[in-house]
């Protein structure tokens, strides 16, 4: 007869250890794990003593649990030189972590990104929100940036399904485990102090950076009261950190043509005017791309994480423990931008290219007849992501044979504004003076050079507020959630996990946008005063990115402080309606999700020659879905500027949608230990993942508009959920104490993927001025070469006052400002609206290898691991049409040395991710293009100290090789952005009493 599997007792092992260290702040000293409080459990004496403990119970994790499962307890959280919690994930084969200000944010598993991966806390789902650079994410996707590391307990990740396990991760589930009291039963007292530096703040211009280096504070108290009836654990953190990142980008996209075909933006054919500026032209059969602009920014950030936790226990009885816990995290991020570009007008050009079949430019130049705009944006965003969490557990154990466990919560995540200015805002300034732009692309780093017409010592004579946009962004998401389960010892040998489940998660978005899009001059440069504008050298922002001191960049351009040009603006204005965000929300969507769930699973152990086990479970799940969305109505088009349209917006209505889908999902998971060391394992387990709330949100938005129409959005909440029939096969050999190898081959058949199927639609009455009438007419009398400033000009001059044209002023350089409005007989406008659909299958191929060894008793020791994985749902860069891919797929490789004695701990960490597709609409404005995030590469160093049992020192360096972030697009050479971060420092003391 064999003992029971020892899941409970690795469980609780995690959690003390992981208590421990939380206390402890990752200190080398010995402690000795209590006995556990449940009945019936036997908890083994833990010694706690450094990297190589962590590693050991790491190992037992992943040994002794059922399934794949691969897990960090809190000591080597807090030991390894990582920001949060999704740094520490990216050791664990097969995770990818995406990055945000340079720090993990958002977590890829085997391939499946950020919106498929569940994460719980405790055992609960948690509910996601964050706001992007312009509006709410609508992603289901987890940032840990919330997140500091203080007061986790653990990290499990587990990457085969279970029957118990709520759905929606068909990445991995990963448990967030926190601290309990109960599990420790005795006092842990500790404080620590970190100071943080961060490279990139010195990179910023001065007026920009905050202090230099920033404190971050921690610390926990546990104890246990009434011989351990009682308990109760308060964990808080308080990190500030400043830093920035500088970056160089095609921010606006590029456009994709056809080698033969003849559109706005196209290169002249063979034979027209200028087929003789170009050099190795793309053949007719090639795909090519054109830059809609190249643009420079310089961007600061404040950012302030706090994390607090307080749980209480009290156990009435020996049989029943009952916890309390509230977690709230909240995380301010207040930034500053400022942008020097340049737009191209699709005019006249000079060009050399790449070779096809996918050119991109190596260089792109236009020359202006008029001169254009030299634009140095700025912008203010200001948000805070607040998370709570408040649930109630309550477990008893019955009878011997049986015990049951509820487990209730209520969880919030809100994401909005947190500045006076709304979520984000910008003012556009430019000076009218550019003869001429030329992008060179033939580095990665691309270089944007400008000739300037007239004298350039004028420039801030010329320089005034060209358009202001103030945005006010919301997220909110609300997950009320109950589960009862229960277990029942059969016998010695087998036994049954049963359970059913309630969740309601509700997610609202929304925003308002106060903007005065003309963009093509806002009162007068003589409104605004030349000192405002501060001169500065762009070349010293980006001393780091290779090609930026080039002789042809264009260096000379202008800071200035948002606020006192706000004022100005405002001021010329005589009002400030164009410049504070708005309250009330004019695009509002709200979703529902309401599921019903239940869950039976049979284990059982037995031996067949060798020790075997299986657990086999069916999971029933069934999900209704209502979405209501406020949408504005588009009531008229206005051509504001040379490449800049206005879309003119009526008072918004609601429409209301739902959907509804249940599936069954089988799992089973069955090992052998062919020997003590080695051990087999099968698997085969079927999840779904939920559409994100952008995908299943009611209404059709319209977003923008262009000279060859407009492009716009609808959701679908009668999507169903991707699903996934997983299998996996893995051997693992524990050849050594603290030391083992493993290899697994898993692969994923994924049905109901969700592409994206677009419709052209001419809403009624809507028209454009681009081909009517007096467009016609000024290409007839004066603008033969279809130039956009030269016809602006014409109607503008010949037409004020009539049939819909408003001229409003003259820019430095002489064109006409204003807006000409579409009118009756113009032609109607067209907009292609994608549509999220269920679309084809594919599949996910795996291999996973892991390797870990300590060197006997030296102190030395070393880990590493490799993904690699292959999908058939790539993105056809040949292809213009809408597509399905799968983001995020991309092989991973991890490599850890360490030492550790007494009082010294060493450890050097290099992580690496092959290049990934990261988006499927990068190019401009909407339409179908991929992104590509390039291979990146980090090494992290941590260093320790410990100079008695109380107190110890740690350095921590991070990103100790200064790497470099690139996205391009179809070509290799089609960069979309390229981003300079830079190392960081921190210091951290940590005393226990």
């Amino acid at each position: 007869m064999r003992n029971p599997r020892p899941v409970t007792r690795l469980s609780r092992l995690a959690s003390a250890a992981g208590l421990l260290v939380a206390g402890l702040g990752a200190q080398a000293q010995q402690a000795d794990a209590p006995a556990s409080s449940a009945p019936g459990a036997q908890l083994d004496a833990v010694v706690v003593t450094g990297i190589r403990q962590s590693l050991e119970t790491s190992l037992n994790l992943k040994r002794n649990a059922r399934g794949l499962v691969d897990g960090i307890v809190a000591e080597d959280i807090g030991k390894f030189p990582d920001a949060n919690l999704a740094e520490s994930m990216q050791r664990i084969s097969g995770v990818s972590i995406d990055r945000s200000n340079g720090e993990g944010s958002k977590i890829t598993v085997r391939g499946v990104g950020p919106d498929f991966n569940l994460v719980l806390l405790n055992g609960r789902q948690m509910p996601a929100s964050s706001i992007g650079n312009t509006f709410a994410s609508n992603s289901r996707s987890f940032d840990f940036a919330n997140l500091a590391s203080e007061g986790v307990a653990a990290l499990e990740v587990y990457k085969t399904s279970r029957a118990e396990t709520p759905t929606g991760g068909i990445g991995a589930t990963i448990n967030i485990k926190t601290a309990r009291p109960l599990d420790s039963n005795r006092r842990v007292a500790s404080v620590g102090v970190k100071l943080v530096s961060d490279d990139s703040n010195k990179r910023l211009p001065e007026m920009s950076r905050g202090s230099q280096v920033t404190p971050e504070v921690s610390g926990i108290y546990s104890d246990v009261f009434a011989d351990g009836r009682f308990g109760i654990a308060l964990v808080g953190s308080v990190q500030k950190r400043n830093g920035g990142y500088n970056q160089a980008a095609v921010d606006a996209g590029w456009r994709t043509f056809k080698g033969d075909e003849q559109n706005w933006g196209t290169i002249p054919l063979p034979g027209q005017p200028g087929a003789d500026k170009i050099v190795n032209r793309p053949k007719p059969g090639d795909l090519y791309v054109v830059p809609q602009e190249m643009r420079y920014s310089l961007n600061a950030f404040e950012r302030t994480r706090t994390n607090g936790q307080l749980v209480m226990q009290f156990k009435p009885m020996d049989s029943m423990v009952a916890t309390m816990d509230h977690t709230y995290s909240e995380n301010k991020v207040h930034s500053k931008r400022h942008e020097l570009s340049a737009w191209f007008n699709f005019g006249p050009s000079a060009s050399s290219w790449n070779d096809g079949p996918i050119a991109a430019p190596k260089t792109y130049t236009e020359p202006y007849a008029s001169p254009a705009d030299v634009a140095m944006a700025g912008s203010i965003y200001g948000t805070k992501n607040k998370n709570e969490s408040t649930g109630l557990n309550v477990a008893w154990k019955a009878s011997k044979a049986l015990s049951f466990e509820l487990d209730a919560h209520h969880s919030t995540a809100t994401s909005g504004a947190d500045s006076p200015y709304g979520s984000n805002s910008t003012l556009g300034v430019s000076m009218q003076n550019r003869a001429s732009a030329t992008a060179d692309f033939t580095q990665k780093f691309p270089v944007l050079s400008i000739d300037i017409a007239g004298d350039p010592a004028k420039g801030p004579s010329l320089m005034q507020v060209t358009g202001s946009s103030f945005r006010n962004s919301y997220m909110r998401n609300e997950i009320d959630q109950a589960q009862l389960k229960g277990k029942y010892v059969i016998n010695d040998n087998s036994g049954l996990d049963f359970g059913v489940g309630l969740t309601k998660v509700k997610n609202r978005t929304a925003y308002a946008v106060v903007e005065q899009a003309d963009w093509g001059g806002h009162n007068t440069p003589a409104a605004y005063d030349d000192a405002l504008w501060k001169p500065a050298q762009l070349q010293s922002f980006f001393g780091h990115s290779m090609g930026s001191n080039g002789s042809g960049l264009f260096n000379n351009f202008y800071l200035w402080d948002f606020q006192a040009v706000r004022a100005a603006a405002i001021k010329a204005d005589g009002s400030d309606k164009w410049f504070v965000p708005s309250s009330i929300f004019t695009d509002d969507r709200r979703t529902q999700e309401k599921s019903t769930s239940a869950f039976l699973q049979y284990t059982r152990d037995w031996e067949w020659g060798v020790p075997m086990n299986v657990a086999m479970g069916l999971r029933y799940e069934s999900t209704t879905v209502n979405s209501q969305a406020l949408v504005p109505t588009v009531t008229g088009i206005r051509w504001v500027s040379a490449n800049e349209f206005s879309l003119v917006r009526d008072t918004p209505s609601f429409t209301s949608l739902t959907g509804k889908y249940s599936y069954v999902l089988p799992s089973i998971d069955w090992e052998a230990d062919i020997s003590s060391k080695l051990k087999l394992r099968a698997s085969y387990g079927e999840t779904i993942g939920r559409p994100d709330w952008g995908a299943i949100q009611g209404g059709v938005t319209l977003n923008d508009f262009r000279v060859d129409g407009g492009s716009g959005s609808q959701g679908n909440p009668a999507l169903k959920p991707l699903l996934s029939k997983n299998l996996d096969f893995s051997a693992e050999y524990y050849y050594a104490k603290s030391s083992y190898a493993a290899l697994g081959a898993f692969r994923k058949n994924i049905s109901n993927f969700i592409g994206s199927s677009s419709q052209t639609v001419a809403p009624a009455g809507l028209t454009t001025p681009i081909g009517g009438p007096l467009y016609n007419e000024a290409i007839a009398k004066s603008c033969a070469t279809k130039d956009a400033m030269c016809i602006r000009n014409y109607i503008l001059n010949t037409y004020n006052g009539s049939k819909g044209v408003v001229k409003t002023g003259v820019d430095g350089g002489g064109n006409a400002l204003g807006t000409i409005a579409g009118q009756p007989g113009d032609p109607a406008a067209s907009f292609k609206v994608s549509l999220p659909t269920n679309a084809r299958s594919d599949h996910i191929n795996g291999v996973e290898f892991n390797v870990q060894h300590a060197f006997g008793n030296s102190g030395f020791g070393a880990a590493a691991n490799y993904t690699w994985v292959k999908s058939g749902l790539k993105y056809d860069n040949a292809n213009l049409t809408a597509q399905n891919a799968l983001i995020g797929l991309g092989d991973s490789a991890n490599l850890v040395a360490f030492y550790e004695d007494n009082k010294y701990s060493v450890r050097v960490a290099y992580n690496w991710r092959a290049e990934f597709l990261s988006g499927t609409t990068a190019d401009v404005f909407g339409s179908a293009g991929p992104a590509y995030t390039d291979a990146y590469g980090q090494v992290d160093l941590s260093l320790g100290y410990k100079f008695n049992k109380n107190l110890s020192l740690n350095f921590e360096a991070l990103n100790l090789n200064d790497g470099i972030q690139r996205i391009h697009g179809r070509a290799k050479e089609q960069t979309q952005y390229y981003t300079q971060t830079g190392r960081r420092y921190m210091l951290n003391a940590r005393y226990t009493f």
